[in-house]
């Protein structure tokens, strides 16, 4: 049954239920979810709404049934009182589908040069990032979120400086969420090292990122460490013969 009104609505919607990958070499792709426990995360917050809500609605039935006791307006205070539960019980399956699909379709891929994150259903978020333009990459996890196991992989992109108020859409344009996911050390360590191959190759200044100077690490998506090394080698002889050239060139 869930299945079923999940294709529907996707069909719907015309969401794709899986995002196209990346800019990046195909054989290098890895796709990462949200794990468990972050539906479990989402599940207690929307239950603790619920109840908020519910409690509510307790609180300003209940002084009405008491004041209506009987006659026409306890009646009407008694169907009231179904309605509101009916509504409360239809607003609280929909919200519940919708929280378990935005789970579902919650989607982190990276390849060798980008990354891509997309979330939603109602409103899907797509965003795509060039390693290129990364500037810092970090782990948050608040006690809750500890609790269950989780944490949140943050990238950060040039322009992205902290800002707050009417900056605030801004700054999500700079910052990309891998949210919710049990294995976050292997998600940075895997951008980290691919940043690095990009920047050791010349695609990039390793003077911006101090934290990613360093030697070739070796990844099974790009082959073996002689071989990086022999490219890191062709870059610097390249490198020596422009010098060389501008040395000798008229100015």
């Amino acid at each position: 049954m869930y299945e079923q009104l999940k294709s529907t609505l996707l069909w719907l919607l015309k969401v794709p239920p899986e995002p196209h990958d990346p800019m990046g070499d195909v054989h290098s792709l890895r796709v990462f979810r949200a794990a468990p426990g972050y539906l479990r995360y989402i599940t207690i917050a929307w239950a603790l709404w619920e109840l908020a809500i519910l409690l509510s609605g307790l609180l300003l039935f209940i002084p009405l049934a008491v004041a209506a006791a009987t006659g026409l307006a306890a009646i009407l205070v008694t169907a009231l009182g179904v309605l509101a539960a009916v509504v409360f019980l239809a607003q609280a399956g929909i919200s519940f589908f919708s929280l378990r699909l935005n789970y579902e379709m919650r989607w982190y891929k990276v390849t060798d040069r980008s990354l891509r994150i997309r979330a939603g259903v109602w409103n899907v978020h797509e965003m795509t990032m060039t390693f290129a333009n990364v500037q810092n990459i970090t782990i948050s996890q608040g006690p809750l979120e500890r609790l269950f196991g989780i944490s949140d992989v943050k990238v950060d992109t040039a322009g992205g400086g902290g800002s707050s108020g009417s900056h605030e859409k801004k700054e999500d344009l700079h910052v990309a969420t891998f949210r919710g996911v049990d294995n976050p050390e292997e998600i940075r360590d895997l951008m980290l090292q691919r940043l690095r191959r990009l920047r050791d190759a010349g695609l990039g200044d390793l003077d911006d990122a101090p934290a990613l100077r360093g030697a070739p690490v070796p990844d099974p998506a790009f082959g073996s460490t002689e071989a990086l090394q022999a490219l890191v080698a062709f870059r610097d002889e390249a490198r020596a013969l422009r010098r060389a050239a501008e040395a000798v060139l008229p100015r």
